[in-house]
């Protein structure tokens, strides 16, 4: 905004205001403002690959993609929850591909830190250095798919390392939205059981 042909300054809030109200410092994220229901909205809404795909194909839907595919390689409710949540630090710090993310060391520490805290908020801070390299092997053979699939990269020499093959087609953001929270409460029940 121009005032009297100066720039007039605009309020910048230090904050994240969440889809449920909430006033998240990306920069310090605490447990008590961190929401499955902010995930799942957030994630839904943000397409994978930049943008730069065949179709709308939501993080959201990788992510539920990336828990059934934890699933099928009969991993545990751990993992599966952990596969569910993986990309959860995005919901608040946004999606960036992987070159990006690659050459910005500072974005990943921040984003790592957030997604330590998502993992403690839901039960999973003893996440062993094992039960994370499943839910990495199984976000990249699923990156794989994206990449064949919505980026038309050509399939590699080994072809698809998945278990089940996911369902990588349009989905109503709504619907993946219900769908993760539905996926997540059950992973919560769950572990509250064991």
């Amino acid at each position: 905004m121009i005032e009297n042909g100066k720039r007039a300054r605009t309020y910048m809030a230090a904050y994240l205001k969440t889809y449920m109200g909430y006033k998240v410092d990306p920069l310090d994220p605490k447990e008590e403002y961190i929401t499955l229901e902010d995930i799942a909205h957030a994630l839904s809404l943000n397409c994978r690959g930049n943008g730069q795909v065949t179709h709308f194909y939501s993080v959201c839907q990788h992510c539920i993609n990336c828990a059934k595919e934890a699933k099928a390689r009969g991993e545990s409710v751990r993992v599966q929850f952990a596969a569910l949540l993986h990309d959860g630090a995005e919901a608040y710090l946004s999606d960036l591909i992987r070159p990006i993310k690659d050459g910005m060391p500072g974005y990943r520490e921040m984003e790592d830190r957030f997604l330590k805290v998502i993992l403690a908020k839901f039960g999973l801070a003893d996440l062993t250095k094992e039960e994370w390299q499943k839910v990495k092997k199984i976000d990249d053979d699923l990156l794989t798919i994206d990449l064949v699939e919505l980026l038309k990269e050509p399939m590699p020499e080994e072809g698809y390392q998945v278990k089940r093959r996911p369902d990588i087609a349009f989905v109503p953001f709504e619907d993946a939205e219900k769908e993760y929270l539905q996926m997540a409460n059950e992973y919560l029940t769950m572990l509250q059981n064991v």
